[in-house]
């Protein structure tokens, strides 16, 4: 069978100001599952640029009978128009759709969009694999495990589907599928990898942990080690951002990492997430050893009272120390920090913008409270008619979509703006920025400004 696997082109503000974002891992995922015995395309609408007249182009010459397509929740819509346009051009197309916004609303999304024909719930790679057995095969799709798909005109949800425990099985993603010249940061040769699956804790605005479950599960050292090398050795890559929710949750295994890119001489640099609280002076001095540059911590808020509401299990404390840490050895910080949480006070917004300029961190990222269906944030929203909206468009992170206590949308996107203002723009940091990365900085937050303004 023809299978083609889409990340839909994005008309938007981040597009347009910030650029591509790194490979689609998900769809190379897929590919590899079932590409020994079927023809698979993947299409990056986003890197390569792409109009849904390219997208229609491309389907008509492909001719797939599988549409795979994956799409974040603000770009539903733009998945929506690919399933339209696969239907039009062939009816019998059988269109199918993945990722945590659909894991979490199959039935909402299959009656927005009735072209899609089914949804893989959850960890996709198995239940797409046996979706496309049966299909060949031609099959009933009753009782593949993680799939909701139509029956005589309703919807049907098969039961979850176990999470794969030795996640060494699932194959190297198809990176030979994916546009690799196009993924660049800052000019230089980009890949994304992910090297675990799983997150043990349960932060109010995140769907990780419901996606691809609580108990974590890594890849072996040595299959990490394979999968960069063939990024760096058959693509040029030079910079990898592991797109791990926790790289370092498993220390030692963090440790380990680290010290084999060096012992094996892999000429990249890295960025990579922590929790400041699984973050020490042994896994610093080993991840600049190994050649990481930035570690991001979701640091979130100073007020307890509000970490306490997102479940973040950290205390301010440790965040300084854990900033104090990266520093020591060499590390830049970006602290990531999230505002406008429903009952949230104007005297807890201050204090976290505050505290973001009272850190040493190189880099701040703000973001507006946002809730994600499948979230905890998502269940006390509708709990509680909060929603502002159900246009997806607006899910950015950006934009207000929830009913504040004690602000106003016009209010709280006017407190992000003079976040990234009153962040990037002391002196302090211009100085720094210019006599030591050269601008650096001042690029990045003109970006990062630029995009919350477009967005407002």
């Amino acid at each position: 069978m023809k299978i083609l696997l889409v990340l839909p082109p994005t008309e938007s503000a981040i597009k347009r100001v910030v650029g591509t974002t790194g490979p689609p891992l998900g769809l190379a995922y897929l590919a590899s599952m079932v590409r020994e015995e079927h023809d698979v395309k993947i299409i990056d609408g986003l890197a390569e640029d792409l109009t849904f007249s390219d997208i229609a182009k491309i389907i008509k010459k492909f001719d797939p009978d599988i549409v795979g397509i994956t799409a974040t929740t603000s770009a539903m819509y733009d998945a929506y128009t690919v399933a339209k346009i696969a239907k039009n051009i062939n009816e019998n197309v059988f269109v199918v759709m993945g990722g945590p916004h659909v894991t979490f609303t199959p039935e909402l999304t299959m009656r927005e969009c009735p072209c899609i024909d089914a949804v893989v719930r959850g960890e996709g790679e198995l239940t797409f694999k046996e979706l496309v057995d049966a299909l060949s095969k031609g099959r009933e799709l009753k009782g593949i495990l993680g799939l909701s798909y139509k029956e005589n005109g309703k919807v049907r949800n098969e039961p979850p589907r176990p999470l794969i425990q030795n996640v060494d099985e699932i194959p190297i993603p198809s990176y030979d599928l994916l546009p690799m010249d196009k993924y660049k940061a800052d000019g230089v040769p980009f890949g994304v990898v992910m090297t675990s699956r799983g997150c043990p804790f349960n932060c109010v605005f995140c769907s990780s942990s419901l996606q691809f479950g609580k108990r974590w599960r890594g890849h072996s050292v040595e299959r990490v080690i394979e999968e960069l090398s063939i990024l760096h050795y058959e693509y040029g890559i030079k910079e990898i951002e592991f797109l791990d929710d926790t790289f370092t949750l498993n220390k030692k295994r963090a440790i380990d990492i680290s010290l084999r890119i060096k012992q094996e001489g892999l000429d990249i640099s890295w960025t990579a997430s922590s929790r400041v609280n699984t973050f020490n002076e042994k896994v610093a001095k080993a991840m600049k050893e190994g050649g990481c540059h930035t570690v991001y911590f979701g640091i979130e808020s100073a007020s307890p009272r509000i970490l306490e509401f997102i479940g973040k299990g950290i205390t301010p404390q440790q965040s300084i120390d854990a900033v104090k840490t990266a520093k020591k050895f060499g590390l830049h910080a970006l602290g990531s920090f999230i505002i406008g949480f429903p009952d949230e006070t104007r005297e807890e917004v201050e204090a976290t913008i505050k505290f973001a300029k009272k850190l040493d961190i190189d880099y701040a990222q703000f973001t507006i409270a946002t809730p994600y269906p499948g979230t905890r944030l998502w269940e006390y929203a509708i709990a509680n008619n909060l929603l502002l909206t159900m246009n997806w468009r607006k899910y950015t992170t950006i934009d207000p979509v929830m009913k504040l206590k004690h602000f106003t949308s016009e209010q709280i996107s006017k407190l992000l703006r003079k976040a990234y203002i009153s962040f990037y723009l002391r002196p302090k940091v211009l100085i720094k920025d210019i006599f030591e990365h050269h601008g650096f900085i001042i690029k990045r937050a003109i970006r990062g400004l630029l995009r919350v303004y477009y967005q407002a």
